[in-house]
């Protein structure tokens, strides 16, 4: 689906150490009126160019008018231009519970974004946002409406800017649970940080991409396999290992578990094996119902990329010829 991420205003009165838009930063500042931006995203669409929206903004001087114009665009988009499509719509820190209710109604998906897992964190980053009252009160409200099926909103997101704040991976898992549990979130995003210039960060290192990858990992891990937080294997800092993926870490840690029976394992063992997802799964005790797996080859039929799994699984007792020792 191609979208049309957009700033309806690039200006902001926060002062976020690592964004490029934070005030008092010498760059070019510009503004779509609502009726600009509704009219442009309705001619890319009628050309094919996009079929989806996600507006954000910056908070300009006042949130609460930023948010209002943001409502305004989605209004027109939806009645001046009849769109019915996707749209995802940010809620600002400091938006009004009414707004947060309109935004509801008027988008499919509604999101505030966290960017670090704790007050102290984005203390160290902003002076001007408050972790509670700015971003967790609107996350708690974003949750209490959209789990209210009332209106066309029927999920909510997050996102963390990894490595900005110093934070470890095991706080932004923590968190990332947290809200996952409470806040009934539906999925949240990592953002590695780059440096920007002329902003207090800009003599930060970058994160590298794979410390990135490896928290989308784990969220999988939370959101589809079944793992709680205890389970996910951190290094002594408080990160993830950038050399192994975190389940087969995890596996590593527990050869005790393994191999497992690939035609009697019950869903919970075959979402443990390295190499298997959900989706394999589903299909391994789906095809046990009509015959046995009777080794890799079969495996492969259900996924080609299942290979790695091999060494973790017992076919009926056997163990493949070309199989590696887990020890």
């Amino acid at each position: 689906m191609h979208t049309l991420k957009v700033l309806l205003d690039n200006a902001c009165h926060n002062d976020c150490a690592y964004c490029a838009q934070r005030t008092g930063r010498d760059t070019h500042r510009d503004r779509f009126t609502p009726e600009e931006l509704a009219r442009l995203f309705d001619q890319m669409h009628r050309v094919g160019l996009v079929r989806a929206l996600f507006l954000s903004s910056g908070l300009g001087g006042n949130a609460v008018r930023a948010m209002d114009r943001m409502i305004q665009t989605v209004e027109i988009v939806r009645r001046r231009y009849a769109f019915r499509g996707f749209i995802h719509l940010k809620v600002l820190p400091g938006a009004q519970y009414a707004q947060v209710e309109r935004a509801s109604q008027l988008a499919q998906r509604i999101s505030i974004n966290l960017e670090a897992p704790g007050e102290k964190r984005l203390a160290a980053l902003s002076g001007s946002k408050n972790f509670q009252s700015d971003i967790l009160k609107r996350m708690w409200w974003i949750a209490k409406i959209v789990h209210a099926r009332k209106f066309l909103a029927k999920g909510h997101t997050t996102q963390f800017v990894v490595g900005a704040g110093g934070e470890s991976d095991r706080e932004i898992t923590q968190a990332a649970s947290r809200l996952y549990k409470d806040y009934r979130l539906t999925r949240a995003y990592y953002s590695k940080f780059n440096p920007v210039s002329q902003t207090p960060l800009e003599n930060h290192p970058p994160v590298p991409f794979m410390r990135e990858h490896r928290l989308y990992q784990v969220d999988f891990l939370l959101r589809k396999y079944g793992f709680p937080v205890g389970d996910i294997p951190f290094e002594a800092d408080g990160n993830l290992s950038l050399k192994v993926d975190p389940k087969t870490a995890w596996a590593r840690l527990h050869p005790e578990r393994f191999p497992v029976e690939v035609n009697r394992a019950d869903e919970e063992e075959l979402l443990r094996v390295p190499g298997l997802g959900p989706l394999t799964v589903r299909r391994i005790l789906e095809i046990r119902r009509q015959q046995k797996i009777r080794g890799l080859s079969d495996l492969r039929k259900l996924n080609p990329r299942a290979g790695p799994a091999a060494g973790y699984l017992l076919f009926d007792g056997r163990k493949e010829a070309q199989q590696v020792s887990l020890l």
